[in-house]
């Protein structure tokens, strides 16, 4: 059984490249099941109903997000509505949405989505190290497949999060950074592990931004407007190999497919 996690979608180029590329992945890989990291979907930063449907009907199952969900206004009320698009689930009680999510593949398989972000060069929230003690505790009496999201700045903390959970879930996958780093393997006791998955977005970019808007923010530290960049995209992530029966992971590999619309 194979899971494709798709690491930030940036913007419209990003949801076109997605279009474009992942219903051939679907079929040549023999894909059971599609998580995608959504938080930079709508404009860049934030997501919404439109956004989020568009990648639902490119064949995404599971939604995760991240520190830009809140974004847009109309998400708050969308993501009571939608269990497939996930907020951290260490965001402070009470917050609209949820953490976690029990999805099934078409062949009957029950696979748990969990969402986490980190706190290091993030802002404060509930630790998600106590977050994920509690969650996968519970999560695991449904089923063996647990995808977790790690959203995070920091590659230490990341990393903390995938030896933690070691042997506890199928896989633990970095996303927020848009740049995919090439550390996969599969850590003691089958959990596939990837500190950033990367982006969905842009090639001719900086992280999904137009170059010369963010070259001029570092010259002159003065605010400055952020647009998503154009011209041909890339469609980033992880495929993960699992034995359904005992949740294992048993392969991981990254993805890096160019479209050009």
């Amino acid at each position: 059984m194979k899971i494709l996690f798709l690491g930030d979608v940036v913007g419209k180029p990003g949801r076109l490249a997605v279009r474009s590329v992942l219903p051939r992945l679907i079929t040549e890989e023999g894909l059971a099941f599609v998580v995608a990291n959504c938080e930079n979907v709508a404009g860049g930063v934030g997501v919404d109903a439109r956004t989020a449907a568009e990648l639902y009907e490119a064949g995404v199952d599971v939604l995760t997000s991240g520190n830009h969900v809140w974004r847009h206004r109309e998400i708050a009320e969308y993501i009571e509505q939608q269990p497939s698009l996930l907020r951290p689930a260490n965001f402070p009680p009470g917050v609209p949405g949820r953490g976690w999510v029990l999805r099934e593949t078409a062949a009957g398989h029950r696979v748990a989505v969990v969402n986490l972000i980190g706190r290091v060069f993030m802002d404060s929230v509930d630790c998600p190290f106590q977050c994920a003690e509690r969650l996968i505790a519970e999560v695991t009496k449904h089923t063996p497949i647990v995808v977790v999201d790690m959203h995070g700045e920091a590659t230490s903390e990341k990393s903390a999060m995938g030896w933690m959970l070691a042997g506890r879930v199928t896989a633990v996958l970095g996303s927020h950074t848009h740049v995919q780093t090439a550390d996969e393997r599969i850590l003691p006791g089958g959990t596939a592990y990837l500190t950033d998955a990367g982006m969905c977005g842009p090639i001719d970019s900086i992280i999904g931004v137009r170059r010369e808007q963010v070259i001029a923010r570092f010259l002159t530290h003065m605010p400055t407007k952020f647009d998503v960049a154009g011209g041909p995209a890339i469609v980033q992530g992880a495929i993960v190999e699992i034995d359904p029966g005992s949740g294992r992971a048993v392969r991981i590999r990254r993805v890096q497919e160019r479209s050009e619309r």
